[in-house]
């Protein structure tokens, strides 16, 4: 039971949700609902006047969040990807704070019939939205060696990508892939164990769910969108798992700053007129927080402030 508990604390609560600066009055957006644990605490923040919106794309989550929320008025509540924020009309009226949790979820990850997890045998899905969309499966059915090779390289940097797309699209002929085991026991055999610690798939399946969800193509959009919904002053607070997250983050950040960018190629360039500023530096878990929450090891939070 107490394995159960520990696997649904938000990570860096308090810091993240420090990061937004959150007033009485405001209206916060959290795009990443989960299963609540950062909306609770804006929630705790707000007063009468206050509001909450809840995003997520996860039917499940968006179930848990009815559930709970739905009876606040204080809370509004829409099935979606983030990256749709600003097509939202609550969002409109303009944003004090947008939070962003990123990646898979701890629920999603203990659910083996999601698929998102190689630890036991299931059926080979990966969509955090299970209502739409193409499964793991369902790509690699149909993906050419070519495109399977470079998700594998580009979303999870596995060196031995070619190999492992090499050997899927051999064995599919007799067999497809249908079952997580079945492809970590292929990664398993073509790739060795060669980290300590790390099982082989690791890289593969974080690859292949990043090219189902199209991760990183929603995370620029919902960048953008929340640029954009944010009001002067608003905060953007944005928790990433994997350096592929980390550095669009950093670089948006960045890009919207004015600050010149400098280029081994060519003179300096001035950036566009500045729209963000960093509050702090990058914040990682702390050590209470890795013990008490193992998943939180890999966490990088970012804060933005949206200029005048």
């Amino acid at each position: 039971m107490a394995e159960q508990v520990l696997r649904h604390i938000p990570v860096m609560l308090g810091e993240a949700v420090e990061g937004l600066a959150v007033h009485a009055g405001g209206r916060y957006l959290d795009g990443t609902f989960g299963r609540g644990g950062h909306a609770r605490e804006v929630l705790s923040r707000l007063g009468a006047d206050g509001r909450l919106l809840l995003m997520d794309r996860d039917p499940a989550a968006i179930a848990t969040a009815r559930a709970e929320f739905a009876a606040d008025p204080r809370v509004s509540i829409r099935h979606a990807n983030f990256s749709s924020l600003a097509e939202w009309d609550e969002t409109a009226a303009g944003l004090d704070g947008v939070l962003l949790d990123l990646g898979v979820s701890s629920p999603q990850l203990d659910e083996a019939a999601r698929g998102f997890s190689f630890m036991a045998d299931a059926p080979l899905d990966m969509r955090m939205d299970t209502s739409q969309g193409e499964s793991a499966a369902d790509f690699l059915a149909q993906a050419s060696e070519r495109e399977i090779a470079d998700v594998l390289w580009n979303y999870g940097e596995e060196r031995h990508s070619r190999r492992i797309a090499r050997a899927i699209v051999a064995d599919r002929e007799a067999t497809p892939f249908t079952r997580t085991g079945q492809l970590a026991a292929l990664i398993e055999r073509v790739a060795g164990r060669r980290e300590p610690g790390k099982h082989p798939a690791t890289r593969s399946f974080q690859a292949l769910r990043i090219r189902v969800n199209g991760e990183l193509d929603a995370l620029q959009q919902g960048l953008n969108a929340a640029l954009e919904r944010l009001k002067p002053g608003g905060r953007l607070s944005v928790i990433s798992f994997h350096s592929l997250e980390d550095r669009a983050v950093k670089l948006f950040i960045r890009d919207h700053s004015g600050r010149v960018q400098n280029s081994r190629r060519g003179p300096p360039v001035q950036g566009a007129p500045a729209q963000l500023a960093a509050v702090g530096k990058a914040q990682f878990p702390g050590d209470a927080e890795l013990a008490a929450n193992p998943r939180s090891r890999s966490a990088v939070l970012r804060v933005a402030e949206k200029l005048a």
